[in-house]
């Protein structure tokens, strides 16, 4: 009975709780009875089956309403705000690119021969981006080719931008009802992400958590650099002012509760409050801070470009300053359309991945990963995105004033 009660505790808290307990009993379980921990891992490999399964659809879904759903009456003063969050989110994908080439990660990965069949140099990855580029979408999403899945996307977005509002509606509900499945899949992430730890600990050794702990470092360095001298930087070049006042003051009462919620959109009303507080014009706080929810994704921006070359270095592919530099674009206009789902971002990675050749079943492993690790990516990444929303809406209506 008392046995029952704990796990009834367990279900009833929150996601968050129940990953960072799954990890512990992976390890225990990895430790203490590494032969049951082999067995458990077949729960992970579910999971990333799972993630496999979901991720292709859900990108050619949002991507293809997003677009088509997209307001064309944006005000002019926007333009600002906007250029700013696309600038925020390249500058943070390349700060994610110097950190990892400087401090290179190592994960531990179930590699077979076709993930060590890579290009090599620029322009070999040029290459498989155009034939990805022109594939059949039916292909693309039978065989997770994310680029492609992107572009088709794209295409029937832009397609139906002047199709009637109610075939607009169909894939709004369409992108609510696959966002509803991820929901449902990420749900399962405890279970698979114990059975992830403790096969990967019964197979590697605690040698596998130091990978786990090397990536999340250089993961929240990135974020840290970002939010303490980048996005300040940015915020000074507009106004002419000392930024760090009223950096500190998002940190503080945007940031923190962003980091417990993990969720942008859930922020949009803390945010909301913020800048009246900070008396910013309502007209412009009103549509900027909803619209950084959805495309001001600088922590996202950092997991993507992480997590694809820690996998890069495990396999041993060179990376090139003009391939960095193109991995640094796909991951800044990936991140602008991470869903709204906590880890969410996470299930991009294959899109930045496939350019390195990079087999699916190799990305998802990565995915995996990074839910281990998104007891403290996945909150640190929400502060980001969701502090970084106010600074820059700020920095644009001081610099009007």
């Amino acid at each position: 009975m008392q046995s029952t009660s704990v796990i009834s505790r367990i279900l009833n808290t929150s996601l968050i709780t129940q990953i960072a307990v799954g990890i512990l009993a992976g390890i225990a379980l990895g430790i203490f009875a590494p032969a049951g921990a082999e067995h458990a891992a077949m729960l992970g490999n579910l999971f990333v089956q799972a993630l496999k399964a979901v991720a292709p659809l859900l990108v050619f879904i949002l991507v293809a309403s997003a677009i088509a759903n997209q307001n064309s009456d944006a005000k002019g003063q926007m333009r600002p705000i906007v250029g700013l969050y696309l600038i925020g989110t390249l500058s943070a994908a390349m700060i994610a690119v110097g950190l990892s080439l400087l401090f290179p990660s190592e994960l531990t990965l179930t590699l077979t021969s076709q993930s060590l069949d890579a290009p090599q140099g620029v322009g070999e990855v040029l290459q498989n981006l155009l034939f990805k580029l022109v594939d059949n979408p039916i292909n693309a999403l039978l065989t997770g080719n994310f680029i492609g899945i992107l572009v088709w996307g794209i295409a029937l977005g832009l397609g139906l931008k002047q199709a009637q509002a109610s075939t607009k509606q169909v894939f709004a509900d369409a992108a609510h009802a696959i966002t509803q499945v991820v929901r449902i899949v990420i749900r399962t992430a405890p279970l698979g992400i114990f059975g992830l730890v403790a096969g990967n600990l019964a197979a590697g050794g605690l040698g596998v958590l130091g990978g786990y702990l090397h990536v999340l470092a250089v993961l929240i360095g990135a974020m840290l650099l970002m939010a303490l001298f980048v996005n300040p930087l940015i915020a000074w070049f507009k106004t002419g002012a000392n930024p760090y006042p009223l950096v500190f003051t998002c940190l503080r009462e945007s940031g923190i509760t962003a980091f417990f919620t993990r969720s942008s959109a859930a922020n949009i009303p803390v945010n909301l409050a913020l800048c009246e507080k900070l008396e910013l014009d309502k007209d412009t706080y009103a549509v900027s801070i909803p619209l950084g929810a959805t495309i001001n994704m600088a922590g996202a921006a950092i997991t993507i470009t992480v997590l694809t070359l820690a996998a890069v270095h495990t396999l041993g592919i060179q990376v090139d300053l003009l391939t960095a530099l193109l991995l640094s674009v796909i991951a800044a206009v990936s991140a602008c359309g991470a869903s709204g789902v906590a880890g969410g971002s996470l299930l991009l990675i294959p899109l930045a991945c496939s350019l390195f050749g990079i087999p699916d079943d190799i990305a998802m492993q990565v995915v995996a990963v990074g839910f281990v690790i998104s007891v403290l990516q996945d909150s640190a990444e929400t502060a980001l995105n969701s502090s970084t929303d106010v600074v820059f809406t700020a920095a644009v209506c001081r610099a009007k004033n």
